[in-house]
């Protein structure tokens, strides 16, 4: 993987993408878990967005590692390298949650439709258990959706005080003020 595209280190473009996708499958994927007609309509919409997220944090991870070893070794980066790497901890089980919930709402959806239309041969059994696990997998993605935020921000704080400590910010004048 490059380390530098156009001059700029890669990792400063490819950090973009986890801080828009990222909390966008976020918001998303809560939405959807709590609110059963947005999960009908933007469910697998939701799972794509969270999915292309998830992918999103081991480039960025990656191309740090590359950025990482071309700069001086201090604690602030070692911190927010830990941070960086902790991510997808939190994130995939959310991924992997809002999938069930939104797989049990199609499977649901799909039985209903076949009892109205009168073409159920088969009994299907998930009414009994799928609004308790849906449930269940609802509360679990919220809390690692808030995991995942929380996250998120301890990250790009830590990002940026690696990358701006030291950094003197000078506020332009006019030079009627002089």
């Amino acid at each position: 993987m490059p380390t530098f595209v156009a001059g700029l280190p890669l990792h400063v473009l490819v950090v973009h993408a986890v801080v828009v996708l990222v909390p966008l499958a976020l918001l998303a994927a809560v939405t959807v878990a709590v609110w059963p007609a947005a999960r009908r309509r933007y469910g697998w919409a939701v799972v794509g967005l969270a999915s292309l997220a998830a992918v999103s944090i081991p480039i960025a991870t990656s191309s740090g590692e590359g950025l990482r070893s071309r700069l001086a070794a201090t604690p602030l980066i070692a911190e927010h390298a830990e941070l960086g790497d902790q991510l997808l901890a939190v994130f995939v089980p959310m991924v992997a949650a809002v999938t069930a919930v939104v797989a049990i709402e199609h499977f649901r959806g799909r039985r209903r439709a076949n009892t109205e239309a009168g073409t159920r041969t088969v009994p299907v059994t998930t009414a009994r258990w799928a609004r308790p696990v849906a449930t269940l997998l609802a509360l679990i993605t919220i809390a690692f959706a808030a995991g995942s935020a929380v996250q998120v921000v301890r990250i790009g704080d830590s990002g940026a005080r690696a990358a701006w400590s030291g950094t003197h910010y000078v506020a332009a004048h006019d030079e009627e003020d002089d």
